[in-house]
């Protein structure tokens, strides 16, 4: 079984019953559930974890049994670096790599898919990860 990591804004949407996303988000993420080991990773956590005030809370919404958890490979962080570097030189304004550089380098190095709703900036940097996301 291959894996899939789940990119925050899934997870985000779920758990927050968004309007707009929950629908898409809860049914893709049963898909990949069905399917796929799923995976997270140390700043999927974070982004999701502000919403609670424990530890404990957010492992009883993202079981680790459920969700694997992996560190960012080093590869996968040198792979951001300079994805974020193409990113100023493109006129982006933030100094520091952003969370979806770290999430989408994890996936590409790993060989892993990527859930996610937000496929644009996945698309502009990383053309060729395979992604699972709404047309």
């Amino acid at each position: 079984m291959t894996a899939v990591l789940v990119d925050s804004n899934v997870l985000i949407d779920v758990l927050s019953r968004d309007q707009r996303w929950a629908g898409w988000s809860s049914g893709a993420l049963t898909a990949a559930t069905n399917r796929f080991r799923l995976v997270i990773n140390p700043i999927v956590f974070a982004e999701v974890s502000v919403r609670y005030s424990s530890m404990e809370e957010v492992d009883t919404i993202l079981p680790p049994d459920l969700y694997g958890r992996e560190s960012v490979p080093y590869e996968a962080a040198f792979l951001a670096g300079k994805f974020h570097l193409e990113y100023r030189k493109r006129g982006g304004s933030r100094l520091s790599p952003l969370p979806d550089f770290f999430i989408g380098a994890h996936a590409a190095v790993a060989g892993y898919q990527l859930l996610t709703r937000d496929a644009a900036r996945y698309r502009t940097y990383f053309p060729k990860l395979s992604l699972i996301a709404p047309d």
